[in-house]
């Protein structure tokens, strides 16, 4: 069972979380698809990065402001 650890998935959706990075981390890529897919294409608008970004950041402070059994009863399930 995969139990991923809530600061390193907080850290990378502050700091990494406009591409998605922490998405992957937590093992919902077509979620991560879709941050990478609005960042990079959006960069022809200035409103769509920003505000993915600003979401991963509120994600990332979510994920460290979580208990720990909260946070992998969340999380660490493995998806069927």
């Amino acid at each position: 069972m995969f139990k991923p650890d809530k600061i390193v998935a907080g850290l990378l959706a502050i700091f990494l979380g406009a591409l998605g990075i922490h998405k992957f981390y937590l093992r919902r890529p077509i979620q991560g698809i879709l941050y990478i897919i609005i960042s990079v294409g959006g960069c022809f608008f200035i409103f769509p990065p920003f505000i993915i970004g600003l979401i991963a950041f509120i994600e990332g402070i979510v994920y460290l402001c979580t208990n720990e059994s909260r946070f992998q009863l969340l999380y660490g399930k493995e998806e069927d």
